[in-house]
């Protein structure tokens, strides 16, 4: 076998379907995904119990961390508001790409890049291209806690699913009508589920890796008004001191 043959297929094959599908897209069994590096930890995945220790090392971070914090506390309450808007602006113009990441019910995952300014209800779009059952009504939620997504006017980065996000998918429907065979799937089409691994296959390329910029601080300073500026008066003497 030719590795490089091999890449070359993948590459094409993947790149006809995002042609076709106007979106770049990779799919992963639950096996295939496992091998995919930098990877969020799963939904079930525990640590072992030296994990929770604290170290001398953790113990100087917190410490770091608190101290950075007061800081910039201190450095936001002296930004005007027209100061806080240019920073978050120029923060958001940084990112390029939203990567979306949809897991389904059967253990296959679908990722998709998109831009920041690109609306939810797009992820939803390409869902009815690339879904076995596009006449079943569906929803997408985030976890933990479980939190239905209802607003897809929103963009991902409004939304806060930039650089990237783990969504959820699965059906609407009522209680009774949700059987077995639809459980199990498959939720992709079968055309769609050939990409598997495909993208394993390709030279790796510089991708955001799974941690996740904190900009809610930055984006909720915005929305906060101007401190007003407090003036230094001496508290004058008391009625009862005053003779």
């Amino acid at each position: 076998m030719d590795p490089d043959a091999d890449a070359q297929r993948a590459a094409d094959k993947l790149k006809a379907v995002s042609e076709e599908l106007g979106n770049q897209i990779r799919v992963f069994s639950r096996e295939k995904f496992a091998l995919q590096p930098n990877k969020l930890p799963g939904a079930d995945h525990e640590e072992d119990d030296d994990f929770y220790e604290l170290q001398p090392a953790d113990y100087f971070n917190l410490v770091s961390n608190r101290i950075a914090g007061t800081k910039y506390e201190q450095s936001k309450m002296l930004k005007t508001r027209k100061m806080r808007e240019a920073e978050l602006a120029a923060q958001r113009a940084k990112i390029t790409k939203a990567v979306m990441r949809v897991r389904f019910p059967d253990g296959y995952v679908l990722e998709a890049d998109f831009l920041p300014s690109e609306r939810i209800h797009s992820l939803v779009d390409l869902l009815m291209k690339v879904l076995a059952r596009p006449d079943l009504p569906f929803y997408l939620y985030t976890v933990p806690p479980k939190k239905r997504i209802l607003d897809t006017s929103q963009d991902f980065y409004t939304a806060g699913f930039v650089p990237g996000a783990n969504i959820h998918f699965s059906y609407d429907l009522p209680e009774g009508s949700y059987t077995d065979d639809l459980k199990a799937g498959p939720f992709l089409r079968e055309e769609i589920q050939s990409l598997d691994g495909l993208s394993l296959l390709l030279k790796p390329a510089s991708e955001p890796d799974d941690s996740r910029m904190n900009l809610s601080a930055l984006q909720s300073s915005v929305s906060q008004p101007d401190p007003v500026p407090t003036t230094n008066k001496k508290p004058g003497k008391p009625k009862w001191l005053k003779r």
